[in-house]
């Protein structure tokens, strides 16, 4: 009876605080490092890649990178480098489950992981709790655009950041110059007033995604691939070959032949995802900057 008490009287005293209300804003950001990594935040609105991706074990709700709220039963994601937010496709190659997905925070913190899944959205694509999974990701262009164009920037996110100063740039100096000999000049664009503005403005709106994507699970065909170690690419066939020999990697050409030839520094392919992550932590130690475990 003492022990009862004792219980309602603690659940009495905790308390609630109020939900987090989302404030989504649109930002790129700042270079930032996480789990070991620098990570290059840029615009990208038509990336598909191949990789590894991963449950996210935070529930929430918390606040995101770009001021949304996490939530664990919510279709979202994370990624290291794209804008936030971006609608994507993430497909798991193993068993050929599909989502739309909103990404609205960075992540995953460890290194050689593609992207996070909310809790929700492992279930539905068929990942248990703490699995890795062979994940295609694929940027929806036009609803991500509209998110960039529809939501106001905000500051940088609170992740570490390396500075980057923008060079100066010097004070440009503008007039109107008289139209060579026998060219005519253009006529002179009048200043649009309130009416025209707001025609223009209107037209420009545009319809944003929902803060909260439908739960739409499409199925195709499993379409799991080999994994390989990424370690960098470099103009120069020499430079990758002398890179790619201190981790037992090799040096492939990439894309098609041209004058500017790249050339990847590419270890693999590896028959289990520990032998990937170990190879990682080779080139990791070694000195490797830019390392990606990829699916192909």
């Amino acid at each position: 009876m003492r022990l009862a008490l004792c219980l309602l009287l603690a659940l009495a005293g905790c308390t609630i605080g109020p939900p987090i209300q989302p404030e989504p804003r649109y930002e790129v950001g700042q270079p930032y490092q996480m789990g070991g990594f620098w990570s290059y935040p840029r615009e990208a609105f038509s990336l598909v890649e191949s990789g590894l991706g991963v449950v996210v074990e935070a529930a929430g709700p918390r606040r995101t990178g770009n001021g949304e709220v996490w939530e664990a039963s919510a279709m979202l994601a994370t990624h290291r480098s794209l804008q936030l937010p971006a609608i994507i496709t993430l497909t798991n190659l193993e068993n050929g489950r599909a989502l739309s997905l909103r990404v609205n925070d960075r992540g995953p913190e460890q290194a050689g992981r593609m992207v996070g899944v909310s809790r929700r959205a492992g279930e539905l694509l068929g990942v248990a709790p703490g699995a890795v999974f062979q994940a295609r990701l694929e940027v929806q262009a036009e609803p991500s655009r509209a998110l960039a164009e529809g939501l106001s920037g905000g500051a940088a996110s609170n992740s570490p950041t390396l500075v980057m100063n923008a060079a100066p740039v010097g004070r440009v100096e503008r007039e109107s110059l008289a139209p060579p000999e026998g060219a005519r000049a253009g006529a002179v664009r009048a200043t649009p007033g309130r009416a025209a503005l707001a025609e223009v403005t209107q037209a420009n709106t545009v319809s944003l995604p929902p803060l909260l994507l439908a739960e739409e699970l499409r199925q195709g065909l499993a379409m799991p691939g080999r994994l390989f170690l990424d370690a960098g690419s470099y103009f120069t066939y020499a430079l990758a070959q002398r890179q790619a020999g201190r981790i037992g990697a090799r040096a492939e050409p990439v894309g098609p032949r041209s004058r500017q030839q790249e050339f990847r520094v590419r270890a693999g392919p590896f028959v289990s995802v520990a032998e990937a992550d170990a190879a990682l932590q080779r080139a990791r130690a070694a000195g490797f900057p830019e390392l990606r475990i990829v699916v192909e």
